[in-house]
């Protein structure tokens, strides 16, 4: 199909414990019968936020408090071709009430029993299975088992994504880490990436790869069965990235970081910029804390990575 892009501005709107509101399209409407999250289009002149704050003040009596801009999808549909801008609704007054009489349900990411979906969620519902916060390990600076009863504190207080990266180790070294720091995560459903080469992080049974960004580049189709993540510095890096189809990127450095003195940084503003419009999640990553995660989300980010500040002492 071809013609003009419709934009549509939509809402993941997340419950104190977690959950999301889905909407069944009513009767009448393309679709009728699937469920959604619920949006609406752009008004002659409105941004997304605009269209969004007023759609949830029309279809559910709901007054936005705190949103964040997230991620955007395109689909064609056979009856249009729609930009979907996808916010994460995290604060409000009100309570859903449907003003077309279409129903709603509070689902749990990952344990949806509503159905069918709109075919356009399908990274967005990817996406809601990954963490905000990624740990980087730093086994190098403190050793082996320091590093590993840090890893053990960090995955017992809800760390659930984690990035192998040693790079400067012999392959064995690595490979022992691997197996001890997989042996930690399985009881929590924590997942691993091994940063570097996709076949070798499968056959050390990591739940995926990180490729760096030379990695990302020379790159010319993901590896399936596994996640794939990629560090990124510029729009064409996320660009690559979203082509690609990979689950979802870092992008620094924010901040200054100790590793990397007077290196340039982006900045807040300067991570926005680049992160705009991205159409998979992006990890802030760069001389940053937990106490960070609110600003990241607020400009753009699904979360953020850390290095030290994910094992504490």
């Amino acid at each position: 199909m071809t013609g003009r892009i419709v934009p549509v501005a939509a809402a993941v709107i997340v419950s104190a414990d977690g959950r999301v509101l889905l909407a069944q399209r009513p009767a009448g409407k393309p679709y009728a019968g699937y469920w959604e999250f619920p949006g609406g289009k752009l008004e002659r002149g409105e941004t997304p936020r605009h269209a969004l704050v007023r759609e949830l003040q029309e279809e559910l009596g709901l007054t936005v408090r705190r949103a964040a801009p997230w991620l955007v999808q395109r689909f064609v549909y056979p009856h249009a071709h729609v930009e979907l801008h996808f916010f994460r609704v995290y604060a409000w007054d009100g309570e859903p009430v449907g003003h077309d009489g279409q129903a709603f349900a509070w689902q749990t990411p990952g344990h949806f029993d509503v159905a069918p979906l709109l075919p356009a969620n399908t990274m967005v519902l990817r996406a809601l299975l990954l963490p905000t916060t990624y740990g980087i390990t730093m086994a190098a600076d403190v050793g082996e088992a320091a590093f590993l009863d840090r890893a053990r504190r960090a995955l017992d207080g809800g760390l659930r994504l984690v990035q192998l990266r040693e790079k400067e180790w012999p392959e064995a070294r690595q490979r022992a880490l691997a197996d001890a720091l997989l042996a930690l995560a399985r009881p929590h459903d924590a997942r691993v990436l091994l940063n570097g080469d996709a076949e070798r992080a499968r056959a050390w049974g990591c739940d995926g790869v990180h490729w760096p960004s030379a990695a990302l580049a020379a790159a010319t189709a993901r590896p399936e069965g596994m996640l794939c993540a990629a560090s990124c510095h510029t729009r064409e890096d996320l660009a690559k990235a979203g082509a690609l189809g990979l689950d979802f990127v870092v992008l620094g450095p924010v901040q200054p970081t100790p590793t990397h003195p007077g290196a340039p940084v982006l900045g807040w503003d300067g991570f926005a910029a680049i992160a705009a419009g991205t159409t998979l999640p992006v990890f802030a990553l760069g001389g940053l804390a937990p106490d960070d995660l609110d600003t990241a989300i607020a400009y753009g980010a699904h979360g953020i990575a850390l290095r030290r500040a994910a094992w504490s002492d």
